[in-house]
């Protein structure tokens, strides 16, 4: 038993090995041709067709979304553990690694989209203030900003064309993280009916969108510590499990192959799993109560 968990051993090292590279970049070979294709100069020597085969790999990883390392990882405890269980295990879990890549995508962009938010009622300020009409200040600033979305034509012909600026950039905040714009729609309505100073309203919109978003910045930095123990405390299982390899106690040929492991093994994954999500709750909880 001893030599065949050596095997496992050495073998699940060999994995992990290969996928480090793999996710490193390969070696010196792939990097230089990523140099080429990005024009940063020459590729070094290396055996015949090896930059072709490096491009080509480039490529395909680029295109392979992180959740399918799940099914490549569940195959290789299937192969080591000689049961199909691992790999249905990891093709339940694309789907789920999916939509936390999708919902991390969809965080990133409405960070971007906030940040031009602002970034947009800053420039648009120093336009009106240089002398600038609004609708002219907004086309200048406009077409090179973010933070109308999808919206943009609509917004800016509103502005060129003497439409209805205030309601094109009501319907343009519907998006996620543009919500700022309701208050540009405001300071916006507020100039044209009243005579008010447009460049002043944006001044103090712009500090309270910036004051908010170092807030939540702040917190999610407070709660970055919290959601890292939350990870590294799910990770502990598969640290035992290769410790009990190392020590020759065959941990997988236990949970895959007899009774008692089977029903250790999904009590285990279903603790796991809700606990991981219950913590991650509440991390999430206290980030939308700022936000």
């Amino acid at each position: 038993m001893s030599g065949s968990a050596g095997m496992s051993t050495g073998a699940a090292v060999a994995c992990l090995g290969v996928a480090a590279w793999l996710l490193g970049g390969g070696c010196a070979g792939s990097r230089r041709v990523r140099l080429l294709h990005a024009g940063g100069g020459a590729v070094g020597t290396g055996p015949p067709g090896w930059s072709r085969v490096a491009g080509q790999w480039a490529r395909v990883r680029g295109r392979l979304r992180a959740e399918w390392w799940s099914l490549a990882a569940g195959t290789v405890l299937a192969v080591l553990g000689a049961s199909v269980l691992p790999v249905l295990a990891g093709a339940a879990g694309v789907p789920v690694l999916r939509r936390v890549r999708r919902a991390a995508g969809a965080r990133r962009a409405r960070e971007r989209r906030g940040d031009a938010v602002i970034a947009l009622c800053g420039a648009l300020a120093g336009e009106v203030r240089a002398g600038r009409q609004p609708g002219e200040a907004l086309l200048v600033t406009g077409r090179d900003s973010g933070g109308l979305g999808d919206t943009q034509a609509a917004v800016l012909a509103a502005a060129r064309f003497g439409g209805d600026v205030p309601h094109a950039l009501a319907a343009a905040a519907r998006e996620p993280g543009a919500e700022g714009l309701r208050g540009l729609a405001a300071c916006w309505r507020v100039a044209v009916d009243r005579g008010a100073g447009l460049a002043a309203g944006l001044d103090r919109l712009e500090a309270a969108l910036r004051a908010e978003r170092d807030q939540r910045a702040d917190l999610r930095a407070q709660l970055a510590g919290a959601r890292a123990t939350a990870v590294m405390l799910a990770g502990l299982p598969a640290v035992g499990l290769a410790l009990g390899a190392a020590l020759g106690a065959d941990p997988l040929r236990i949970l895959l192959h007899t009774p008692s492991g089977l029903a250790c093994l999904v009590a285990g994954g279903v603790l796991e799993g809700a606990g991981l999500w219950w913590a991650l709750r509440i991390v999430r909880g206290a980030e939308e109560v700022t936000g």
